[in-house]
């Protein structure tokens, strides 16, 4: 009978740690594709960046649109970071430019607003792209290095 009890004792506790060791593949695995979806996500937003500052580079991509999409990936990209950067102190020209533009009126609520009140964004908008175009230029230079 004791031999009965040591021999169920080492069953179950053999299937327990097979399905131990299931349960810890399964996580393995589950964590593989985790970070191969942040890889991919990470390349993504790394070519993004790029490609948008190379179009803004050659003046493919009006300043303000380009800073707009840009400074919203380059949020995105640092959120996905261990130890984010601090873009506004690094990109200082993209920072100002979009601190002017971020709050105005995009695609169908820009068409409901007055031509009036679009042509006055529109200035606000020329002339702090105006303002800040050597920056903005300086900084490009910078983000397509960083993510080419």
């Amino acid at each position: 009978m004791l031999y009965f009890f040591i021999a169920l004792g080492v069953i179950l506790v053999a299937g327990l740690a097979f399905y131990a060791g299931q349960l810890l593949w399964q996580l393995k695995q589950q964590k593989l594709v985790q970070q191969e979806q942040k890889d991919k996500r990470l390349k993504y937003l790394t070519d993004s960046i790029s490609l948008i500052a190379k179009a803004m580079k050659e003046e493919q991509c009006e300043l303000s649109e380009g800073v707009l999409r840009v400074w919203v990936l380059l949020d995105h990209y640092n959120s996905e970071q261990a130890a984010p950067k601090d873009y506004p102190s690094l990109y200082p020209g993209f920072a100002a430019l979009y601190d002017v533009i971020k709050d105005m009126p995009t695609h169908e609520a820009r068409k409901k607003q007055g031509k009036q009140e679009r042509f006055k964004m529109d200035v606000t908008r020329w002339d702090a792209e105006k303002e800040h175009n050597e920056q903005i230029t300086t900084d490009i230079g910078k983000i397509i290095e960083e993510f080419n």
